[in-house]
């Protein structure tokens, strides 16, 4: 009885805030301090020039790389003109349209499973340790694994 009572002397205790007074801040940047200077757009942040920040991930933009749009899309006519079966290549990538359908539906539930995901995860880093294991780790498996990229190259380009 006595602890009961003792539970309902804090609650009635605890004072309650007006709702029209009570905010409530969800932001994780912290407040800023007040301008001093006179100047409408001042900042106190100072600049690092780009060669000190990152000093090993530096790159060059070239103008050689631009991409033309109207020479993409002539290109792409050209190739599509050579195609001799355009049926098939309808098919298969309206084949291949449905089977990234149908592999977002597999996801979705293997996702809604309580477990699967997690066990899903586990085989995932474990394919990946392997697979460095087997064609990163040593130089001679790296020569193996660019041989057989090139073949499956040739054999998809179809020049072997």
């Amino acid at each position: 009885m006595a602890a009961s009572s003792s539970m309902a002397a804090t609650a009635v205790l605890i004072p309650r805030v007006p709702t029209a007074v009570r905010t409530i801040r969800c932001s994780a940047l912290l407040p800023l301090p007040p301008s001093v200077s006179a100047a409408p757009f001042s900042s106190s942040v100072k600049l690092i020039p780009e060669s000190r920040r990152f000093p090993l991930l530096q790159t060059k933009a070239t103008e050689e790389s631009s991409v033309d749009a109207g020479e993409l899309f002539s290109d792409l006519k050209e190739k599509w003109d050579k195609v001799e079966n355009k049926s098939t290549v309808i098919l298969y990538g309206g084949g291949a349209i449905v089977a990234v359908w149908l592999s977002s539906i597999l996801v979705g539930a293997i996702n809604s499973v309580p477990l699967l995901p997690k066990i899903m995860e586990l085989v995932g880093l474990g394919y990946t340790g392997w697979f460095v294991y087997r064609y990163l780790l040593f130089k001679s498996s790296r020569k193996e694994l660019a041989t057989d990229i090139e073949e499956l190259k040739k054999k998809i380009a179809g020049t072997e």
